[in-house]
């Protein structure tokens, strides 16, 4: 038996068997996070049928809402806290995740993994209109990076291990582990690396599937049954659908960035910026509770529920608002679950206009609200991808591929269009910005980093030799399709080319900008 175990551990380590050895690594993170994200997600679950509850009877009993009120302001107090006490744990986290794989950040995995469970579950468990999804994404991501630094992995590899957790957080989430896969692709490391893929896929299946033992295999949304759409009756509809809801998607990076600002001038003390979101969402509790908290029971009720358009205009404009409150505070907690929520509400106002004009049969109501939220998602990440196997995952509706597709797209061209920009990048690039703290993590230090060459980027047709390198750069090796190529001063790189190069890690995000797929002007050329 140790014999086996010796060959088994020898094998491993072989450069050889590097896929293998992700498969293994992927397997063990994605039971980590299983178990981290189910007791996230029950913790979470528990408050949003408490907190019903316990305005219900607040209501019932005024003598107890100061008292009340006074928690709410020990909850924030804490929060400001735990983000002073660490500022990785701000905000949703993914944007964090990318800085990481960038290079130009770096985080203490074990403290981040601590505060940011804790920050979540209290601003999210009081009713902060935050999502669950970033904080799992984050949380996955620091139980990759620690199995890398304990284990001591290459730099290339514990990236390869954190990438796999993080897709494993946000399937542990959503019970979505091929979105969890296809974010890792299309969001976070913005090409499809076989090596990425390998831990990815290990992580996000056997996450959701510690995550099904406790919650079982039923969809985030529970939507109902869900009418088969016909695609070709419905296209054009379905394209206005998709333009009106990346319409409303617009306007959702700038008003962020303007509760960030507005929180920054805001003229309090810094420890009780987090309590104004808290005392807001102690007020709608009485007034619009449906609101509160990350949104999914109030994406259930949008389908049991025949809401008068005005309420509906209403929900939406309030959910939207205090989304921006509250994650302008910079407490810990996603914007993930809100958007599609967002996203939702446009749909059910579509649908509520395309009913009265005639255009839309009652029945496909719900087939709105299903295709706003991958439509709103699709707008603001501009990851349409994702967006639609996300949707089609959460709510079960597996027979709305087509449809999902083409809203999503046609959301997303009305974002790219109109020069919107990816949400994660606009917050990363904010963060490098303003947040000094974090650029004094970055450790300088030699790494392979494994790049590849996109479709008219900067590098594809360029002669090695005269490409734009930064100081220091070393070209180890070419692989183009199954050859591997000498990198010789002469040889002309072609787009999909992998290349594998020694650098420093401050220069990481130079080498991905040359490397960066391009639109090719033809005219211009």
């Amino acid at each position: 038996m140790r014999r086996r175990l010796e060959d088994a551990m020898t094998m491993l380590t072989d450069p050889r068997h590097f896929k293998l050895r992700l498969f293994v690594e992927g397997n063990l993170i994605g039971i980590a996070t299983g178990f981290v994200i189910a007791l996230f997600r029950f913790l979470l679950e528990c408050s949003e049928h408490l907190m019903p509850r316990l305005y219900a009877w607040l209501a019932q009993h005024p003598a107890w809402i100061l008292p009340w009120f006074l928690v709410l302001i020990f909850i924030g107090l804490l929060l400001y806290w735990i983000v002073k006490r660490d500022g990785m744990t701000s905000g949703s986290g993914i944007p964090q995740i990318k800085g990481i794989l960038l290079g130009r950040m770096d985080m203490n995995w074990a403290r981040v993994l601590l505060l940011k469970f804790f920050g979540a579950v209290l601003g999210i468990g009081a009713g902060l209109s935050l999502g669950r999804e970033g904080p799992s994404v984050q949380l996955g991501a620091c139980l990759g990076q620690g199995l890398g630094r304990l284990t001591h992995r290459s730099y290339a590899e514990s990236h390869y291990l954190l990438t796999a957790g993080a897709g494993a957080g946000l399937a542990a989430a959503f019970n979505a582990p091929l979105a969890g896969v296809v974010f890792c692709l299309e969001e976070l490391t913005k090409n499809f690396s076989s090596f990425v893929l390998m831990g990815a896929v290990a992580a996000a299946v056997t996450a959701t599937t510690v995550t099904q033992y406790f919650f079982g295999m039923e969809p985030v949304f529970h939507m109902g049954a869900v009418p088969v759409i016909d695609t070709g009756s419905m296209y054009l509809l379905l394209i206005v659908l998709g333009a009106f809801v990346g319409a409303l998607g617009l306007l959702f990076n700038p008003f962020l960035s303007g509760a960030q600002n507005a929180y920054a001038k805001m003229p309090l003390p810094t420890c009780l910026k987090p309590v104004v979101p808290l005392l807001a969402a102690g007020l709608l509790g009485f007034t619009l509770p449906q609101v509160l908290g990350g949104g999914s029971p109030l994406v259930d009720s949008l389908v049991i529920t025949d809401y008068p358009l005005a309420f509906l205009l209403l929900l939406l404009v309030g959910k939207f608002l205090f989304t921006m409150l509250c994650f302008g505070s910079g407490v810990p907690g996603g914007i993930f679950l809100p958007m599609l929520v967002l996203g939702s509400l446009g749909g059910a106002v579509f649908a509520k206009l395309a009913i009265v004009l005639g255009v839309l049969p009652a029945p496909f109501a719900v087939n709105c609200i299903v295709f706003g939220m991958a439509a709103y998602f699709s707008a603001v990440v501009k990851s349409p991808i994702t967006g639609s196997i996300l949707i089609m995952e959460m709510t079960g509706s597996f027979e709305h591929m087509l449809a999902l597709i083409i809203v999503s797209m046609t959301a997303y061209l009305v974002a790219d269009l109109t020069g919107g920009q990816p949400v994660y990048d606009m917050l990363l690039e904010r963060s490098l910005a303003v947040r000094e703290k974090i650029k004094r993590r970055i450790r300088r230090k030699r790494i392979l980093l494994e790049l590849p060459v996109g479709m008219g980027s900067q590098l594809a047709g360029t002669i090695i030799g005269k490409a734009a390198w930064p100081a220091g750069t070393l070209l180890v090796n070419v692989r183009r399709g199954g050859e591997e190529l000498s990198p010789q001063g002469g040889l002309r790189l072609q787009d999909g080319d992998y290349l594998y190069i020694l650098t420093d890690e401050r220069d990481t995000w130079q080498l991905q900008e040359l490397a960066r797929e391009r639109v090719i002007d033809k005219q211009n050329q």
